[in-house]
């Protein structure tokens, strides 16, 4: 809108407008065939995401309660076992266990896990059964846990987002050029400023499940949790 006042009126003329329209046009179509396609990705990440944390939470109950009918004899690998997946909750949402007590060093990993079910020493035939199908579980999880670790890294290609952002302040640069000098214009475009803003914070946000506002509750954990050595 400032830069308006210092143009030559016949830079301002209908024809002027017409072209600007048409070009910008184009910018607007790509611009929202980007935003909504980045959009759609980052959700059915985020889904995939909140879905493989289901299914992480029940796998643990599930790996408890086969231990559990293994019998006594394994009961102190699931007394070590509750402190696995209190582990995987600490690290899986940092910021949100970021202020409580730190979880013992020595406490087991998801490796060691897998160690100590080997050792059990099985007796009958449904006791073995039982100890392939703990470590089966055992190396399913560790394979979840390092897939959920991975795609939570990914983040949103940096240039491909700066792009989209020049091509919206592009659009808006076009309009507030032709847009009255008027409260309710600038009110206008502030509030659609603010929506398209709000599409590429919630871009970002879907990216990281785990940080920020719309992260993935730890809910199926803490169920889990709440279930172990029952």
């Amino acid at each position: 809108m400032r830069l308006r006042r210092t143009l030559p009126e016949h830079h301002l003329s209908s024809e002027t407008k017409e072209t600007v329209k048409l070009a910008m046009g184009f910018v607007a179509t790509m611009a929202a065939l980007i935003l909504g396609l980045l959009v759609a990705s980052a959700k059915d990440s985020y889904d995939t995401q909140s879905s493989g944390v289901t299914q992480l939470a029940a796998k643990a109950v599930y790996l408890d309660r086969l231990l559990a009918n293994f019998g006594p004899e394994a009961n102190d690998v699931r007394q070590l076992y509750r402190g696995v997946v209190e582990r995987i909750t600490h690290q899986m949402w940092p910021e949100q266990y970021a202020g409580e007590s730190q979880l013992d060093p020595s406490a087991m990993r998801t490796e060691e896990l897998l160690v100590a079910i080997q050792a059990l020493a099985p007796k009958t035939d449904l006791q073995k059964t039982l100890q392939a199908q703990a470590v089966s579980t055992s190396l399913e999880i560790g394979q979840m846990r390092w897939l959920q670790y991975e795609q939570a890294g990914t983040t949103l290609s940096k240039p491909m987002l700066g792009i989209l952002v020049f091509w919206i302040a592009v659009l808006f640069g076009s309009f507030g050029l032709f847009a009255p000098s008027n409260g309710t214009a600038l009110t206008a475009l502030l509030l659609a400023a603010l929506s398209v803003a709000g599409a590429i914070f919630l871009i970002l946000e879907l990216q990281s499940p785990f940080t920020g506002l719309l992260q993935i509750p730890d809910t199926p954990f803490l169920d889990a949790i709440a279930h172990l050595g029952q």
